[in-house]
């Protein structure tokens, strides 16, 4: 499909989205989370669309910033290797007021969690407050259709992990 660079940023936001990598509805709208993830990830934020899509305010920056392409056995391709170390440490020093970055899904939090993540996903969601707490990270599941199954096997994450989401959200927004 061609390279085609999604992601949002201006030096005043002060929340970043660092989620996976364009899928194909993204690539061809030119705009981050356009899709039913994105519908997912604003309800789980309790924002609106015209909030969400505010620049100045929250930052998105994919691990990949173009279309990976599909995997031959079907689904999208995982990021790309070498997007990330070569354009996230420029594009987040351009960034000094996020005060909060969501790392949206498993390539975003192996990035920024490295060796403090811990084994599976799960694990990693459930000991979010450490990381908030430590370097204003707070992982999350990718909020794709195909993670529906494991919100219904995790039901802590709506009722513990969201209210922490949605009120440091507003705080921040708020300001």
């Amino acid at each position: 499909m061609g390279p085609r660079p999604v992601l949002r940023a201006q030096a005043t936001a002060r929340l970043l989205i660092v989620g996976q990598a364009p899928g194909t509805k993204v690539h061809a709208t030119g705009v981050p989370w356009n899709d039913p993830s994105g519908d997912r990830l604003r309800d789980w934020m309790g924002v609106d669309r015209a909030t969400f899509y505010d620049e100045t305010r929250i930052a998105i920056v994919p691990m990949g910033l173009c279309y990976p392409g599909r995997l031959p056995r079907g689904g999208d391709a995982p990021p790309r290797p070498e997007c990330a170390p070569l354009w996230h440490p420029p594009l987040r020093s351009g960034l000094p007021q996020v005060a909060l970055t969501l790392l949206v899904g498993q390539y975003a939090q192996a990035y920024y969690l490295g060796a403090a993540r811990a084994a599976t996903m799960t694990e990693t969601v459930r000991g979010f407050a450490g990381f908030l707490e430590r370097a204003g990270h707070l992982p999350l599941p990718h909020p794709s259709w195909r993670n529906t199954a494991w919100l219904r096997r995790n039901p802590w994450f709506e009722s513990t992990l969201l209210p922490v989401l949605r009120a440091r959200v507003a705080a921040l927004l708020d300001r």
